[in-house]
This record gives structure tokens, sequence and C-alpha cells, in this order.
């Protein structure tokens, strides 16, 4: 898949009225529950990175544990629509942007990616987002990482996800939890993991 043929796919599915369910889908409602559990592991977070908002059924529960939270996604509708769930929430800055170009003058204490680095294209583009998040990480900060199964994504045409991915991860970060979620559907498979990034890291 090429980035224009996933912005296309993003934009088309951020037209629904609920995208990918995520407000009405049991199964979507306890994964965001575990993704804010494995977020909560070192209690209240001073400076977190949320990356990919959808529609902000996430955004919503994750922003009261934060006391800076920066959003970014990589379609122009998804954050509008977040901004306008959360309202006026001064703690908050919106960017549109990839998440293999982000950049901050700030490290992040957490960083939450989930569902999203299957969409960034091939196993190198997705190499060079992990990369870049690892990048952005404190010394000591943690990053939650969910996503479907390898299996699950490369049947919707994607390279990889969450096996992939980890192992990715796993190669700068520390992994200290992974967790399996599952649904009714067999669409409803992910992986969600917590990884700390080593204090010596540089």
């Amino acid at each position: 898949m090429t980035h224009k043929i996933d912005h296309e796919l993003l934009n088309r599915e951020m037209a629904a009225d609920d995208p990918w369910r995520l407000d009405g889908n049991p199964f979507e409602r306890e994964r965001h529950t575990q993704i804010l559990r494995l977020s909560l592991a070192q209690g209240r977070v001073a400076n977190a990175l949320e990356v990919g908002c959808a529609a902000g059924a996430f955004t919503e529960r994750l922003a009261p544990i934060c006391q800076r939270l920066t959003v970014i996604d990589v379609v122009e509708p998804a954050i509008t629509r977040a901004r306008l769930r959360m309202k006026e929430t001064p703690h908050i800055s919106w960017i549109i942007s990839d998440v293999q170009q982000f950049s901050s003058d700030e490290l992040f204490d957490l960083i939450v990616v989930a569902e999203v680095l299957y969409y960034v294209g091939d196993l190198d583009q997705i190499r060079a987002a992990v990369r870049n998040l690892v990048s952005l990480l404190a010394p000591g900060g943690q990053l939650v990482f969910g996503s479907a199964r390898d299996a699950n994504c490369q049947r919707w045409g994607h390279a990889a996800g969450a096996e992939t991915t980890i192992a990715m991860l796993n190669e700068s970060l520390t992994e200290i939890e992974c967790i399996e979620c599952r649904g009714a559907s067999i669409n409803e498979d992910c992986l969600l993991a917590l990884f700390r990034k080593p204090i010596s890291a540089s």
C-alpha cells in the first residue's frame, strides 16, 4: 500500500458516524480500558503523545491522566472530530502529522500508539515509524502499543501487524507486559503491549 492509498482509506473510514465502532463496540471499549490501564502503570503522566486519535474515543479517556497531551493524526478529519469531542481542553496540542515525520523539542513520558502502524506502509516504513517513536520517548518512559495480529492485518492488505511490530519494538525497548484482547468477530483479535525505554538509552 502506498501512503496515498492509506490516506484515502483513512479519510473514507473517518466519514462514518462511529469510525471503527470505537464508541459502540464492547470489544473496543475493553481494548481502551486495557490500554488506559497500561498507560497508568507509572501513575499520572506529565507529558504524553497519542499517535492516531480517530474521532477521539480514547483521547477522551487519556486526557484526564495527563498534565500535557500532544495528539497527532495523519488525516485532518480525525483531528477536527477529536477536537470537537474534547471541546476546550487547553492542555492538549493537536497536530496533523505523519508518525514517521513527527518531531518534538521535548521527549514524552508516555506514548500511546494503537491500531496505527499497519497503515504506514511496508516493513521498512513501519520500522522507520518505530525508530522515530523510540527517539521521542524519554529514558524511563513508557510506550503502549496495540494492533490487530499479523494474520488479520495481512488479510486486510497491510504488510504486518502486532507480532512483527512488537518484535521491532523489542529491539530498542524493554517489554513489560503483553496481553491479548479478543471479541466475537474474527477481526476482533489484537495484542496490547507495554514497553519501557531503558534509563541508559541515548
